[in-house]
């Protein structure tokens, strides 16, 4: 029962603080790096702003979140106290909205804040994910 990467889904009502998303998933054998990104929209041309985009890239180790608002990528984040994602093992992304921010936890654990780069909370109505890893389930 896997959702098919990338996978492009309607986030109903868009965000608002107190609001969740969930994203479980099974990191591939031999991962290079997996993107999830909640945007304002499914545009690609031009391209929809993103909120805030989720990357975690492998071979760095890293847990990079950047936001991309006019077509205008803004200041990478990339501090983490340590890389979730393990090959082959099943992981749990939680992205919870608060007023300022987003909270990020990965396996329960709280990893980092996202503040808030776009204002307008109920325009993020698009969440995409693509990269080496199973969907298992979204919420």
């Amino acid at each position: 029962p896997f959702q098919v990467v990338p996978f492009c889904g309607h986030i109903k009502g868009g965000m608002r603080p107190g609001k969740k998303i969930l994203v479980m998933g099974i990191v591939d054998l031999n991962p290079e790096s997996f993107g999830i990104s909640l945007t304002c929209g499914e545009s690609e041309d031009p391209p929809a702003d993103v909120a805030i985009e989720l990357k975690a890239v492998f071979t760095e180790r890293q847990f990079v979140r950047n936001s991309c608002v006019a077509g205008e990528w803004g200041e990478e984040q990339s501090s983490i106290p340590y890389f979730p994602f393990i090959p082959d093992q099943p992981f749990r992304v939680e992205i919870l909205c608060e007023h300022p921010r987003f909270r990020i936890f990965v396996d329960g654990h709280q990893l980092f804040d996202f503040y808030h780069r776009i204002e307008t909370l109920s325009a993020i109505d698009t969440i995409k994910i693509n990269g080496d890893l199973q969907l298992t389930k979204l919420g």
